[in-house]
């Protein structure tokens, strides 16, 4: 029974060599969708509000307060009364923990901070919902102003922008060859629009930390692709597919444990700036699975496929 096993375990990874060893255009198809689909998704956020993505306070600007408690509350039931008294503005809160313990609450809304009126209300609305006073009570409280915000926002991309452009200058200068040069920064950027969607979908507010993550994942995302990259073209023993196949056991064992750690982090950390991150790189890397070695490994293989009918060998 065991060696039945083995051997149907051995003909099932085979078959699947095969796909990938043999269908690999085809197989390009799925990245390509998810690109798509990504697009699609990022185009329709466009559409309905007017923007890529959903921006906090400290993109937008508004009001933070942060409230010291440690009674249990329902952050969700809070959210939906104070958004009663503010029905044309975003609210968000959040239990704000410490050692596992709740330490306080955090609400957001993007009101403006400058207006007295205004505050007082939204103060107002938090002690309903709470029921308790403010005036005793020490709370911090964080004003950012909507120019300051879209300043933060303008500066931020254009600092990712300046990042991935370098990133894929370097790609060029070492390379020195157009297709695998673009397909490097093709999948990087690919992982990049995929984790947006993602994170779109979820609902899942950007600040200045998740433009940051972005920048993280630039980094995580090419890693990889350089790896497939040198190995296929800069290495000359055995054939294309041997050297794909090593790259993807070093590439894989780097994604997984990085995959890994930010599913590690995102369990233990009760931090929202750092949960943001690790989703975000967590989307990202698992878009780069598809991207790296299916994607770039299709797009290396028709370029050098092509490269040896001319007779160049690689």
């Amino acid at each position: 029974m065991e060696q039945k096993d083995t051997v149907q375990k051995k003909s099932i990874k085979q078959a699947l060599f095969e796909i990938y060893d043999r269908k690999y255009k085809l197989l390009l198809a799925i990245p390509f969708i998810i690109l798509l689909l990504a697009f699609a998704q990022i185009s329709y956020q466009v559409y309905t509000t007017g923007d890529f993505i959903e921006k906090d306070v400290s993109l937008k600007g508004g009001v933070t307060i942060t409230i010291p408690l440690e009674k249990e509350f329902d952050s969700e039931q809070i959210e939906r009364h104070i958004s009663g008294k503010f029905p044309n503005n975003d609210i968000s809160v959040r239990t704000l923990r410490s050692a596992g313990a709740i330490a306080g609450i955090i609400i957001e809304a993007d009101i403006n901070g400058n207006d007295e009126a205004q505050v007082r209300n939204l103060l107002n609305a938090v002690e309903d919902s709470l029921n308790i006073g403010l005036d005793n009570m020490e709370y911090g409280i964080e004003i950012i102003g909507s120019s300051l915000g879209a300043s933060f926002f303008r500066e931020s991309l254009i600092a990712l922008a300046v990042a991935f452009l370098f990133m894929g200058l370097v790609v060029f200068i070492y390379f020195r060859t157009f297709v695998p040069s673009v397909a490097v920064v093709f999948a990087a950027f690919s992982d990049m629009v995929v984790a947006l969607a993602v994170i779109n979908l979820l609902g899942i507010k950007i600040g200045t930390a998740g433009i940051a993550a972005f920048l993280m994942l630039i980094g995580y995302s090419v890693d990889t692709d350089i790896l497939l990259t040198v190995r296929v073209l800069k290495r000359k023993e055995g054939t294309v597919m041997d050297r794909i196949i090593s790259s993807f056991k070093t590439g894989m064992t780097m994604t997984i444990i990085a995959i890994i750690s930010t599913i590690v982090a995102l369990a233990v950390t009760q931090s929202e700036v750092i949960r943001q991150i690790m989703l975000i790189l967590l989307f990202g890397l698992i878009a780069d699975i598809f991207n790296t070695w299916i994607q770039n490994v299709g797009l290396l293989r028709i370029y050098v496929e092509r490269k040896a009918k001319k007779g160049i060998h690689i």
